[in-house]
């Protein structure tokens, strides 16, 4: 699992008979001191995550199958919305 931000959304009319009806979204990888990284993805949204948002990604083909209850191709799904978190015993909160 790693961290990102939410940085847009994907819209598409066709697509994958597994992606119908799942929302995608656009996140940019966070480094250890929570800065944008500048490198971005699609991820599957099952935690309903909005643009802004910080959460945690799963890096991993086999979760997406698992989390969407379904066969599909992907790889990175957003499982989880942060609130805050404490890191060396500073919390940093991001709703």
């Amino acid at each position: 699992m790693k961290l990102a931000r939410v940085v847009g959304n994907v819209v598409s009319t066709i697509k994958d008979v597994g992606f119908q009806g799942q929302k995608l979204m656009i996140i940019d990888w966070l480094d250890e001191a929570g800065n944008l990284t500048g490198n971005q993805a699609i991820a599957f949204d099952v935690a309903d995550a909005g643009i802004g948002d910080t959460v945690v990604a799963v890096c991993d083909g086999g979760a997406a199958n698992i989390l969407l209850g379904r066969h599909c191709i992907g790889d990175i799904t957003i499982c989880g919305v942060i609130d805050h978190l404490t890191i060396d015993g500073e919390i940093r909160e991001y709703h």
